[in-house]
């Protein structure tokens, strides 16, 4: 391809709406651009790149033994009631009312996909099935931010396992795991597979494969001693040792008016001369489980509670009968769970609230002056946390979310009747699941912000995604007829060669074409200039590893090939 047959037109200015590096260069190299707030198109360039991401991605789930499909964008909100999701995810659902009924646009399809392959699963012996597809999917976002990282239409590549049992499930989980690793390697991401939370999909074993980055909306927790990773909201802290609770201490009740919550709680105590400090308050936080009970979670007041699965928050309404800003753990009522984080376990004694406005009590004693029902991490795990599995220091890493693996076992065959299978006995049993996605759309800006400059002006694309391999200029090409026929015989050549290839034929300056061929991002240019020609050499330049080479005119197309197999190599 040329550079004049390319929709393609630069940006000098950086957009004053894009705050990420990634969001920049996909801007100004007009690989994408906005619609509206979460929603953009992606043009020839940034199309060639998402094909690639995708082509990568087939690939490798054809090798693992999965076959693809295409399953609806549009589907009948009945499917979504029989698994009770449509509750679960209505904050995210878009919703649409047709003249034949109600549907939805698909954020996910795990319905959608049981739906389709039940009628093929009759027996043990259709059994295992691993399929997958490349399709739009649809979240309403409450904020769009990032360019592609945070998206209200995005494409997902979300395969699908159905097994007869545990072990076999794990064993197509296996492959998609592994297909996984294979897949982010071509793609020049360093995914680490960390555990995490199942979150609306359901299912008991899971992983994220998250890439480190300064733009990341996520954390992992790390153990550089044992290996152990885990997503923020999944990881956990190791114990710490228990303390001795002080019996000689005597709870003692101070007036605190107009101060609810840890800040004013401890600048009204320091203020009537009582030494507390904030890890020394218990927050006291009303959540509802899923049965509509109250449940009280204790932790330190200086630890960030981590909502345990299957709780939220209590509302105003909710909170009706409590002391809002001034609840403790002592005294209340048996309807209501206690739980406490392990850390509650580590002081003598706590101050907290009263349960009454206006209040606080110093000096209450696990056991003593309040009970738990049961002890659980509660907490978000920070820094210099001991591990859980060998006790030395955990460290976060900011991360972006890649993909995402789950062991669904029966949580959605369980509940559909039609999604049975016949065992060996004869028997009619629910088939085991496993679910497996990765954010197709936002691999690009993380691919982008790894190999992009800090400003957004330049990438060197890894070479399985770059939209173009090779980039060829001619140096004074407009004004030498030699350099540009050398220039059209390599195009041509390099491109039989079956490698990629754009070469800059505007009627622009050296300092123009360069600009854009570095938003463009082959990792391999090609500069052929009439003073190079006059030695028999062409400039080839591997930006990768920042190799610059004078090769001969004769053995240029053989020295990129060769460059091009051995970058792809690196990538296997």
């Amino acid at each position: 391809m040329r550079t004049s047959e390319l929709v393609f037109k630069s940006l000098r200015e950086t957009p004053q709406d894009a705050e990420a590096a990634s969001h920049k260069l996909l801007l100004r190299g007009n690989y994408i651009r906005r619609l509206t707030s979460g929603v953009y198109s992606f043009l020839p360039l940034g199309y060639r790149l998402l094909r690639n991401v995708e082509r990568i991605i087939e690939e490798e789930l054809d090798r693992a033994g999965a076959a693809e499909l295409l399953l609806p964008a549009l589907q009948p909100v009945e499917i979504w009631r029989a698994t009770g999701r449509i509750d679960k995810m209505a904050d995210v659902l878009f919703g649409v009312e047709g003249k034949s009924g109600s549907f939805v646009l698909g954020p996910t399809h795990e319905e959608a996909v049981i739906e389709a392959m039940s009628p093929d699963i009759e027996s043990y012996r259709d059994l295992p099935k691993l399929v997958y597809q490349l399709q739009t999917k649809f979240r309403d976002e409450p904020r769009a931010r990032f360019g592609l990282m945070r998206t209200r239409e995005f494409i997902m590549a979300d395969g699908y396992s159905f097994d007869v049992d545990r072990d076999a499930m794990r064993s197509s989980y296996q492959k998609f795991y592994d297909a996984y690793l294979a897949i982010f390697a071509r793609l020049g991401l360093q995914a680490e597979p960390v555990e995490a939370d199942a979150g609306s999909i359901g299912g008991d074993v899971n992983h994220e494969f998250m890439v480190a980055s300064t733009i990341g909306e996520d954390h992992f927790a790390c153990c550089a001693s044992c290996g152990y990773q885990a997503n923020i909201e999944a990881a956990r802290a190791g114990d710490r040792e228990p303390v001795k609770v002080d019996l000689e201490v005597e709870p003692k009740t101070y007036s605190t008016p107009n101060a609810p919550g840890i800040e004013s709680a401890i600048a009204a105590l320091q203020a009537l001369g009582v030494d507390v400090e904030i890890g020394g308050m218990l927050k006291s936080m009303l959540l509802i489980d899923e049965a509509d009970r109250p449940v009280l979670a204790l932790l330190p007041g200086d630890r960030t509670l981590n909502v345990p699965h299957g709780m939220r928050l209590a509302d105003d309404t909710q909170m009706a009968g409590f002391a809002k800003g001034y609840i403790g753990p002592q005294g209340q009522s048996p309807r209501v769970q206690v739980l406490a984080d392990p850390l509650v376990r580590t002081r003598p004694s706590w101050a907290s609230g009263s349960n009454e406005h206006g209040s606080h009590v110093v000096g209450l004693r696990l056991g003593v002056d309040f009970s738990v029902d049961r002890f659980e991490n509660l907490v978000v795990v920070e820094d210099g946390d001991p591990c859980p599995r060998c006790g030395a220091s955990l460290s976060l890493v900011r991360s972006v979310e890649v993909g995402h693996t789950f062991q669904l076992g029966l949580t959605y065959s369980a509940v559909l009747p039609h999604a049975r299978f016949h065992s060996v006995s004869g028997e009619e049993l629910p088939y085991w699941m496993g679910c497996y996605g990765i954010g197709v759309t936002r691999v690009p800006a993380v691919v982008a912000q790894q190999y992009g400059s800090p400003d957004g002006d330049a990438v060197v694309w890894p070479l399985e995604v770059a939209p173009f391999v090779v980039s060829i200029v001619g140096v004074g090409a407009t004004k030498d007829n030699e350099v540009t026929a050398i220039s059209e015989r390599l195009h041509a050549s390099i491109s039989e060669a079956g490698l990629s290839v754009i070469m800059e034929d505007r009627n622009v300056s050296v300092g123009v074409a360069m600009r854009d061929l570095e938003l463009i991002g082959s990792p391999i240019f090609c500069i052929v200039g009439a003073r190079s020609l006059a030695k028999g050499v062409v400039e080839v330049r591997e930006r990768i590893h920042d190799r610059t080479i004078e090769v001969a005119l004769e053995g240029v197309v053989e020295t990129v090939v060769a460059l091009g197999r051995e970058l792809a190599s690196e990538r296997r």
